[in-house]
């Protein structure tokens, strides 16, 4: 058991003053607020929940920045994918766990202390599995194990290149599962993760280009209890071809024919129209804005507002991991909207409303619904992930309350987060994580071998 004092916390039930959280065993047990430090609490000066990244693809951040200079045709998302597929096809085992090590780590420093991680590079060089199927699964489960971060391990179901059952090419051969395959990866999957605290699994059909109906019905009991995650209308040509193939948009589609539920997190899902958008939120299931990635890939701009209007659920993710941070993703959702409407504080929810207290308590229970964690925030029985900000950084200096997390969102950029406990372990202090410099020298030696 340990005891942490704060001189001003967020809970569930707003701001309070003299806030006491005890430990015990990875989970918050007891909140007290009016209440002077014992000698023997850790004391802070201002405590907020850490929060989900609900969409990761790990291997990804090996190859941030490498996909920056224009081809000789209009560089989209397509032309993207390609650079993506030449740098998965030569990661090893290893290279997947330190690229994942430092990516968590990064995580964490910067107040994510759960990872979505939809994953996808299941197999060997050649598209054969490993003998332990989950061998890929097991290094991605390892990087949360030393690092501390919370994990919801989302294999990835992907068969086909394209609707309607379209053959997979080459490049996608690491990615390629039979049903039965998948089945078996989800079970070696839930073998490697049994033993950390706090983990558990779900299921990740990748899209509709990549899953058929039929196919996407004999895989969905294989998640259970646990989440399902599937990206939906990022790019207009994905739209447009999902027409051609259906007569229906993705959005449109799962939801008159997959049964979405609460457990349900659609990426993405950038291209609706408003009754796709209307829909979508009265349904409950969330969607998964990634919108660092969402601009580098020029994907699109969410249509926020109206969902938000419409009482719809998001969470948010870091996806391609080209920058990670809470602050940069929730900040570039709310500027995003700024752009596109000309005006400010767009997402702020009306008068008077910070607009970064609206985006961060979206973002905490929407990441907690998608993740399925029930107990969320500073609160018994909650996980306890726990980030101090640091009050003396000067965009914090002077601040309270919902200042604060304007503040950082807004104006803080980099070094406002000090200390971060992950399942009660105190992974991050002074901002930096514990294994940042051995994170960063295996990443280092793993990049650049990669890159050569």
């Amino acid at each position: 058991m340990s005891t942490l004092h704060f001189a001003s916390a967020l809970l569930p039930s707003g701001w309070a003053d003299d806030v006491q959280v005890v430990v015990t065993d990875h989970t918050i047990t007891k909140v007290t607020a009016g209440v002077a430090p014992s000698p023997h609490d850790e004391r802070h000066k201002l405590a907020i929940p850490g929060i989900t990244s609900l969409h990761s693809h790990a291997f990804q951040r090996g190859m941030a920045g490498l996909a920056e200079t224009r081809g000789n045709s209009a560089d989209t998302f397509w032309t993207w994918r390609e650079t993506m597929y030449r740098f998965a096809l030569e990661m090893t085992p290893e290279d997947t766990e330190a690229v994942a090590t430092l990516l968590y780590a990064e995580m964490l420093e910067q107040g994510f202390t759960r990872v979505g991680e939809f994953h996808y590079l299941h197999h060997d060089h050649d598209g054969a599995p490993y003998t332990n199927p989950a061998e890929m699964a097991a290094r991605i489960a390892r990087a949360a194990e030393i690092t501390g971060i919370g994990l919801t391990l989302l294999p990835s179901f992907y068969a086909h290149s394209s609707f309607g059952g379209a053959a997979p090419h080459a490049g996608q051969r690491r990615f390629i599962c039979s049903i039965d395959q998948f089945a078996k990866l989800i079970d070696a999957t839930r073998m490697a993760v049994r033993k950390l605290p706090g983990a558990n699994i779900g299921i990740a059909p990748h899209s509709l280009r990549a899953v058929t109906p039929d196919e996407l019905a004999a895989i969905l009991p294989l998640a259970e209890a646990g989440p399902v995650h599937i990206h939906a209308a990022e790019q207009v040509k994905e739209v447009e071809e999902c027409v051609a193939w259906s007569g229906r948009r993705p959005v449109e589609w799962l939801l008159e024919h997959a049964a979405v539920d609460q457990r349900w997190c659609l990426i993405h899902a950038t291209h609706m129209t408003e009754t796709e958008t209307a829909a979508l939120a009265s349904n409950g299931a969330v969607a998964g804005l990634c919108p660092v990635t969402e601009a580098s890939l020029g994907d699109g701009i969410f249509p926020a507002c109206e969902f938000l209007e419409a009482r719809g659920r998001f969470g948010i993710g870091t996806d391609s991991n080209v920058l990670v941070g809470v602050a940069d993703e929730l900040r570039q959702l709310e500027y995003g909207q700024r752009l596109k409407r000309r005006e400010r504080n767009v997402l702020s929810g009306g008068p008077g409303i910070s607009t970064g207290r609206t985006l961060f308590d979206a973002a905490l229970t929407g990441g907690a619904q998608a993740t399925v964690q029930p107990v969320v925030g500073i609160q018994p029985g909650a996980r306890a992930d726990i980030v101090t900000l640091d009050t003396t950084h000067p965009s914090l200096a002077g601040r309270r309350g919902d200042a604060i997390l304007d503040g950082w969102i807004f104006a803080a950029g980099s070094g406002a987060v000090a200390c971060v406990w992950a399942g009660g372990n105190k992974v991050v202090e002074g901002g930096r994580h514990r294994l940042r410099q051995k994170a960063r020298d295996a990443f280092n030696a793993t990049v650049r071998r990669l890159v050569a």
